[in-house]
């Protein structure tokens, strides 16, 4: 669905809300913008410049800031890889109970 917003005056440009996209950086990418940002902050500079110079919101800085605060981009990317892996090893876990489950009701007779 495409959503165009029509100027009321002959003077505004037209605005296509679906070309603004959602940018994802890497854990790598995050890392560095928060060594930046402490940077900044060192320099004397508040959150609303971090904010500017890293071109993010309030809460995705310290959302963050709380997940990836004190790691190293090698850190980071080692943590996206654990969570890759964890989250496949429960998808494997639910697979193998939901095997279990089935083959206990058939064992029963409930089929």
């Amino acid at each position: 669905m495409r959503v165009v917003l029509r100027p009321a005056s002959a003077g505004r440009k037209t605005v296509n809300i679906m070309t603004k996209r959602k940018k994802r950086h890497s854990p790598e990418q995050i890392v560095r913008k928060i060594q930046d940002a402490d940077r900044i902050l060192a320099q004397g500079g508040d959150v609303a410049a971090v904010l500017k110079e890293l071109n993010v919101t309030e809460a995705t800085y310290y959302r963050w800031r709380n997940h990836y605060g004190g790691l190293k981009a090698e850190d980071a990317k080692k943590l996206k890889a654990l969570e890759k892996q964890n989250l496949q090893l429960k998808k494997l876990l639910a697979e193998a109970e939901l095997e279990k489950a089935v083959l206990k009701e058939l064992a029963e007779g409930h089929f």
